[in-house]
């Protein structure tokens, strides 16, 4: 018997796939436990990806031209930077905020990137546990997170032409359904955008479909990673920070975990805008010889799906 013709597989012609860093185990400026930056770049062109983050500031060259150079000789552009903010600390925060945000920013524009992933602030130390500050904002705190989240978007446009995602991240304020929702409808929809992080958002319980039909308009920006549900079961019942459990394997490589990535991808496709979305496998620490393997088998796999 003649096998059954398969369909073809939808080009997402809006979706622009790449990876970052994270991908290789990189969550420091320096450390000894990650690749160097050169194998990085080297191995992320192997692995067939086009578009990179800059990662933490400082592990990439942080010279434009040397930056560009690097870059461009393995075919690589660059999509975003990415920087930890505490804004619902109020005012007294904004000058230390603000360095930190330019010199991110600044090297951002300079690559060509149009995006800043702003990630808040954890309440607990993600290596350690420590308790930093209380889990849940007050209303106070929340008018202050928008309110100065949506200063940061007017001046990083203004002054660097790039475009405000913020990230919901495990182990922050923003992290689940009813905390993006609360962010969402808080903030002007002209300056604040989301960067939705799958794997993220299933570890804190969310639907990433769900919000992309919900809050489509204000999707910018997509993470791709997959949670293993029994890890994060063990996670959740033992009350883990974030960091050890990435260690204990709570990201897993994809396809094998949640959310399934074929309907996210569909439904960001659906919106109808071009729309980056970058490979983050959390997985600090890892040996130097795991993450290339890993990257190019997820690389394949996003093109199984027409990306």
């Amino acid at each position: 018997m003649s096998p059954v013709p398969q369909p073809p597989v939808s080009p997402l012609s809006r979706i622009r796939v790449g990876s970052a860093p994270d991908s290789w185990g990189v969550w420091f400026p320096e450390d000894p436990l990650q690749v160097p930056w050169r194998r990085f770049l080297d191995e992320v062109a192997r692995a067939g990806y086009e578009w990179i983050e800059l990662g933490p500031y400082g592990y990439l060259p942080t010279d434009p031209r040397r930056l560009a150079e690097e870059t461009a000789r393995r075919g690589l552009k660059v999509s975003a930077g990415t920087v930890f903010t505490g804004l619902h600390r109020g005012p007294a925060v904004w000058e230390d905020t603000w360095r930190q945000v330019a010199r991110v920013a600044s090297l951002a524009q300079a690559s060509g990137a149009g995006h800043l992933v702003v990630i808040p602030a954890f309440w607990r130390d993600d290596k350690t546990g420590e308790v930093l500050e209380d889990r849940e904002l007050t209303a106070a705190q929340w008018h202050d997170l928008a309110r100065q989240t949506e200063r940061l978007a007017h001046e990083v446009r203004e002054r660097y032409g790039l475009r405000v995602v913020v990230h919901p991240h495990a182990d922050t304020h923003v992290a689940g359904e009813a905390d993006v929702a609360r962010l969402l409808d808080a903030t002007d929809p002209d300056l604040v955008s989301l960067c939705l992080d799958t794997g993220h958002y299933a570890y804190c319980g969310g639907d990433s479909v769900k919000l992309i039909e919900t809050y489509g308009d204000r999707v910018g920006y997509l993470h791709l990673k997959q949670v293993d549900p029994a890890v994060l079961a063990r996670v959740r019942a033992d009350d883990l920070p974030f960091g050890p459990a990435v260690a204990r394997g709570v990201m897993c490589e994809p396809p094998t975990g949640v959310p399934a990535l074929e309907p996210v991808l569909a439904a960001a496709q659906d919106l109808g805008v071009d729309l980056f979305a970058i490979v983050e496998q959390d997985m600090y620490p890892c040996p130097p010889e795991r993450p290339l393997p890993v990257a190019a088998r997820t690389r394949s796999f996003l093109r199984s799906c027409g990306a």
